[in-house]
């Protein structure tokens, strides 16, 4: 049998899913990870705007410190040293600097995490080299992507990365599972404010709304302008907590998936939410992408819609509901857990530590 493994993650945020899309994903991938034997430590910039909103300060699966800046990241030089593989993710404060030092003190495998790989690339392009710079690339050993597809070959062929693999997000299937609940709502969105996807809730879902003022609707999620104009049938929720993620999609008829336009325009960008709703059985009706139908089967696991006509010939369809719920959580328990995408971690690590041992 393999050894256990030791992973340190310098990633946004595993305390606080307020406003981000990336702890919740860490804290799947992570659980599953540590669940396989592995020692895990997760090392977080402290900041206010998550320090005040805090709904994970003891996960009982890793060890998870708080630095204040870069000087502070010297505490854990030799965790870091001695680490058979270190990650940090996109989007981590000053994640430049992050990365040069990793990258020199690191033995072990180093990875850079992109939760965010549409939205990095066009950061490159455009010479904003906040987290990520183009010289840091070819020094990570291994690139893990949440985008698939033709970017992976860009990455390589454009940026030097010497390995990039897909690594999607994924869901806690032990958490996320279906709730017998009261139907709230005919239609919901769960989700942080976006300008880019703004259009889109509008179009698939305000729009829905004031079409059919006797369905009712719900977006649930932080950072919303005031001077949107919300139908009298639309339910509004601040932050919906993980822990009441469940409850959400449980309370749904059908709950909708709108993407971000760099990752409509990459392709093959699955989110969390599609995850976590399909594994809570609830029917998912998403916005169309190159790739999606390697993720979930177009109407057999999943509906896909572009206008509001659309949607709202699926809300008037009730025998699809409990068909595409139930298939679209099956697809997920048979390829998208937290438990496939620590097996996919642990195998793409495990590749490369040959290479990085002495001759013997």
């Amino acid at each position: 049998m393999a050894r256990p493994l030791s992973l340190v993650v310098l990633g946004l945020s595993l305390s606080s899913s307020w406003g981000n899309g990336h702890a919740t994903t860490y804290r799947a991938l992570l659980k599953a990870f540590a669940g396989r034997g592995h020692h895990v430590t997760f090392l977080e910039r402290d900041v206010p705007w998550y320090a005040g909103n805090r709904d994970l300060a003891a996960p009982d699966y890793c060890a998870l410190h708080l630095y204040g800046d870069l000087g502070e990241l010297e505490r854990w030089r030799r965790t870091i040293a001695e680490a058979d593989s270190v990650i940090v993710g996109s989007f981590v404060p000053d994640g430049v600097a992050v990365g040069r030092w990793v990258q020199a003190t690191a033995r072990g495998v180093t990875a850079f995490y992109d939760i965010d790989t549409p939205v990095t690339l066009a950061k490159l392009a455009a010479g904003d080299y906040e987290y990520l710079s183009p010289d840091l690339i070819p020094g990570y050993g291994l690139y893990l992507s949440f985008t698939g597809g033709p970017t992976l070959d860009h990455l390589m062929d454009r940026y030097g990365a010497p390995v990039a693999r897909p690594l999607y997000c994924s869901v806690d299937a032990a958490v996320y599972r279906p709730i017998e609940a009261p139907i709230r709502w005919d239609l919901s969105y769960l989700g942080t404010y976006s300008d880019d996807r703004q259009p889109t809730l509008d179009r698939l879902l305000l729009e829905v709304a004031r079409r059919a003022p006797d369905l009712r609707f719900a977006v649930g999620g932080p950072q919303y302008p005031s001077t949107i104009d919300w139908p009298a049938n639309v339910e509004r929720l601040q932050h919906v907590p993980p822990a009441d993620h469940p409850a959400f999609y449980g309370a749904s008829r059908f709950t909708l998936n709108v993407t971000r336009h760099q990752m409509i325009l990459a392709g093959h960008s699955p989110s969390v939410r599609l995850f976590e709703a399909a594994a809570c059985g609830v029917p998912i009706v998403s916005d169309i992408w190159d790739g999606i139908e390697t993720i979930f089967r177009p109407g057999a696991e999943i509906m896909l819609a572009s206008e509001p006509s659309d949607v709202l010939d699926l809300l008037r369809r009730p025998d699809l509901a409990a068909r595409i719920g139930a298939a679209g959580r099956r697809r997920v328990l048979q390829v998208h857990t937290a438990a496939h995408r620590a097996v996919e971690l642990e195998d793409h690590i495990r590749a490369l530590m040959p290479a990085l041992a002495p001759p013997s």
